[in-house]
């Protein structure tokens, strides 16, 4: 297979060309055109329980799409958001992401929900991560612009802000005070990270820009 990005920063879309043979997992709903005939069916991701805990806390889908060909022919995958689209070479080891920033990866790897606990739930941020492991091609997709900082020491980051970092990053998310401060504050959750290593950022806060739309979807 082989992969193109284009649009970025701004409107980041995927493009694989396949061989026959070839599959790509993408997240469901991804898909904006392919070749006639590709076959597509459907996996869940983590087992249920995870999964619907993905499902209702994290606002993830259930399901990837396997895309298979069965002779020469191309998929183009996008995010649902205006952003950038990147890329990672996995090799055997793992990486953090926000549940919302998957987009597609190449077969075989491992998807594992991870809850951010119950201050996550109760502060309606639902705050839910995936770690990948394995040997491939990840693709993953920010809202708006990236960030890349290396972590050396400890860092504070709104949760909305959050993208994608290294495991050798240890994090723990809380409020920015209590659990009244975190409800009303208007502040959400954030992240601290402590140790050496990169942590990838989104420059747009998509929470953010759904309280900002709201006062004009009244109907």
């Amino acid at each position: 297979m082989k992969f193109d990005i284009s649009g970025n920063p701004d409107y980041g879309d995927l493009t694989v060309a396949m061989e026959p043979g070839d599959s790509i997992w993408a997240e469901s709903g991804g898909m904006n055109r392919m070749s006639s005939h590709l076959a597509m069916k459907t996996h869940m991701v983590g087992g249920l329980a995870q999964s619907v805990v993905r499902k209702f806390l994290g606002g993830e889908s259930l399901f990837v799409a396997e895309y298979t060909a069965s002779q020469l022919g191309f998929i183009g995958i996008s995010p649902a958001t205006p952003g950038s689209v990147l890329h990672r070479e996995m090799t055997g080891d793992s990486f953090m992401l926000t549940a919302g920033a998957f987009l597609a990866c190449t077969p075989g790897m491992d998807l594992s929900p991870r809850f951010g606990g119950m201050r996550s739930f109760f502060s309606g941020e639902g705050v839910v991560l995936i770690e990948v492991t394995g040997m491939g091609d990840l693709f993953y997709n920010a809202f708006g612009g990236v960030v890349e900082r290396e972590i050396d020491g400890e860092l504070i980051v709104d949760t909305g802000h959050v993208v994608a970092w290294e495991p050798t990053l240890d994090y723990t998310i809380s409020g920015m005070g209590g659990i009244k401060q975190t409800l009303f504050s208007g502040e959400g959750l954030v992240m601290k990270f402590t140790g050496r290593g990169r942590l990838y950022l989104q420059t747009r806060h998509l929470g953010g820009l759904a309280g900002w739309l709201s006062p004009y979807c009244v109907g």
